[in-house]
């Protein structure tokens, strides 16, 4: 059976109008366009919220973890102040006081005739409150392992140093 259009109807329909029952590509098209708009807008949205961040891991500064706690406070709060703060943080350039300091610090340890970093491991542990320090225990055998009658502290050892790290990037 063939369909007759109705005679009033125009001779020539456009392409986007579909016939009863049959698939409308144009809504497909559409769709897919939608789906793919979303995601690449929602890919720059992401990517832009973490350009700070990876402009101060890049040039390998020290506030790097601050300008990425920045980003994720902007991103979940919608502030965009603190996108600000951290893109300002990540492009400028903040004074190394620290190299500065140590190099003082080891020229005062060569005047006093120590070895450069050896002055943090000479200060004097400074003298016990007489009111803190527990009475003295003598130490019990319990087999394999022996209490010791006094902390660390109190026998004069100086409790064990680290070196000093720079906060990694």
């Amino acid at each position: 059976m063939e369909t007759i259009p109705h005679p009033v109807a125009t001779q020539h329909l456009p392409a986007f109008i579909t016939a009863p029952g049959e698939t409308d590509v144009l809504m497909v098209v559409m769709v897919a366009v939608l789906a793919f708009s979303v995601l690449a807008f929602g890919v720059l949205f992401f990517r832009l919220h973490s350009l700070p961040e990876q402009l101060a891991h890049k040039s390998q500064k020290l506030q790097a973890e601050l300008v990425a706690v920045l980003c994720l406070i902007s991103l979940f709060t919608h502030m965009h102040i603190f996108w600000i703060a951290g893109l300002i943080l990540a492009l400028l350039e903040l004074p190394d006081f620290g190299t500065p300091l140590n190099r003082i610090a080891g020229s005062a340890e060569k005047l006093a005739g120590l070895e450069p970093g050896e002055g943090a491991a000479r200060l004097p542990l400074p003298a016990p409150d007489p009111h803190l320090v527990p009475e003295r225990v003598p130490a019990r055998d319990d087999g394999p392992l022996k209490l010791a009658a006094e902390p660390l502290a109190l026998r004069g050892e100086p409790p064990p140093t680290k070196p000093r790290e720079r906060v990694h990037a």
